[in-house]
């Protein structure tokens, strides 16, 4: 394990720390420089703080934020994964694993049977495309409110 992971605390969030909503905004720039417009389904703050929004932070020492991640209810056995994000600077060295494994768990432990998620299809989502696929995330149909979109890619896994 490399020292970024030995040091790293993912903590559930109650996004106060105006941290938070700096490195949030950063993901949604991402976004939008990435997807069009009505391709950008990624959540603001306000969206981020509804109640059936979990959302960890990941940690380098108690003060370099380093990722994200959330986990939206949508039914009693469905969630969607939200807001995974690394920060560019660590990218590449384990951080995005260890917040989507620690939510997986997370997830089984609320007692959902199924987690699925939203994403782009351009380049720039290539690593997260393989993430999900090492996690055994598999394609699937658009679910919850999303519809058919060539700049989405949805994709889910039982728990």
């Amino acid at each position: 394990m490399n020292a970024l992971l030995q040091d790293l605390r993912i903590r559930l969030d109650d996004l106060t720390d105006p941290r938070i909503e700096a490195f949030m905004q950063e993901h949604l720039k991402d976004m939008r420089a990435t997807s069009p417009p009505e391709s950008v389904h990624a959540l603001d703050m306000v969206q981020l703080r509804q109640s059936e929004i979990r959302f960890w932070t990941a940690w380098r020492g108690d003060d370099e934020l380093v990722g994200t991640g959330a986990l939206k209810h949508l039914d009693a056995d469905h969630a969607e994964l939200k807001s995974m994000r690394t920060a560019a600077s660590v990218r590449g060295q384990g951080v995005g694993r260890a917040v989507l494994e620690h939510i997986l768990g997370q997830a089984v432990d609320l007692g959902y049977q199924r987690i699925s998620l939203e994403t782009g299809t351009q380049p720039f989502f290539e690593p997260a495309h393989q993430l999900y696929l090492r996690y055994g995330f598999t394609d699937c149909a658009p679910f919850g409110s999303y519809r058919p979109d060539p700049h989405s890619r949805y994709m889910s896994r039982a728990l």
